[in-house]
This record gives structure tokens, sequence and C-alpha cells, in this order.
């Protein structure tokens, strides 16, 4: 090899190197932690991971078929067990659960 080969072999080695780094890193950062029940966000919203838990006399504007991916705030999609939630930043929430915070989607 010569030293021109070398160098250039390098290079692309740690670039590819970086590249692979850089998707790991985005892999981990979409595996985002879930929201547990005894968050203090959560309890503050009557969060629960199953919608059929909410205390019925407590939020008596709760019906069992709201669940968090129907709600303008899921951030994602339908099929996704977890998602994304505006009101819990970068935690997710289970698909069937709900909290206070519930807006059905539009349309």
């Amino acid at each position: 090899m010569t030293d021109t080969t070398r160098r250039i072999f390098i290079a692309r080695s740690l670039a590819g190197g970086c590249a692979a780094a850089g998707l790991g890193l985005a892999t981990s950062a979409r595996a985002a932690a879930h929201v547990e029940e005894t968050d203090e966000t959560a309890v503050g919203l009557g969060y629960h991971h199953d919608t059929k838990l909410i205390d019925q006399a407590k939020y008596p504007a709760h019906t069992p078929q709201q669940r968090c991916a129907d709600c303008a705030f899921w951030q994602a999609t339908p099929a996704d067990a977890w998602g994304g939630c505006a009101m819990f930043g970068r935690k997710q929430v289970a698909a069937g659960g709900w909290c206070s915070a519930f807006s059905r989607k539009p349309g």
C-alpha cells in the first residue's frame, strides 16, 4: 500500500466508524424510557398505562374508549405499543394508557 492509499483507507475507516456510532446514538435516542405511573407528572395528570384502571369517581369525564393512541398529543403511529407524548417530554406512554390531558384527535 502506498502512503496515499493508506491515508485514504484510514480516513474512510474513521469516517465509517463515526457514521456507525451516530447510527447507534440515533437508535438509542428513539428507544426512550417509558413513563412510570409513579412519575411526578404522571401522578399529577392521573396517568395509567391501562385506560381501564382509571378511577371513574376522580375523573368523571373519562371513558374507557379514550386511550393515548387516540389523543392529539400522541407522537407515534396508531399501531405502536408505546409512543411519545407532548405532556411527558422525552418519555413514552402506553398506547392503551390515559391521562387527564386527553384530547381526541381531530377528524
